[in-house]
């Protein structure tokens, strides 16, 4: 049997990644700059995490124009919130397993 530190998602562990995730999963989308302000990240930084996420198919981008000012919104695909879920799925299984030890 494979310890569960073994299941962990690579992509989505990562803390940055982790936290795009989980505002995304929390709405339907985000705007870029609401994601670098709750995550206190730079552009280029966010820009990074959000391509490793894209590449892995766990979100997709979409640009419009708002007052001739452009915008990208973000959200999580079907399959990658699924990845999310086994990964805290993961993590609570670490969880119980370890509680309680000293």
């Amino acid at each position: 049997m494979t310890h569960p530190s073994g299941l962990l998602d690579d992509i989505i562990h990562q803390r940055v990644r982790l936290g795009i995730m989980a505002v995304l999963a929390e709405a339907d989308e985000a705007e870029f700059t609401f994601l670098k302000d709750q995550l206190d990240l730079t552009d280029g930084n966010l820009n990074r995490h959000l391509q490793v996420l894209e590449d892995a198919g766990h979100i997709d981008r979409t640009r419009s124009r708002s007052a001739g000012r452009p915008r990208t919104w973000i959200h999580a695909t079907k399959s990658g919130l699924a990845a999310l879920n086994d990964h805290l799925e993961t993590l609570q299984r670490l969880i119980d397993q370890t509680k309680g030890t000293p």
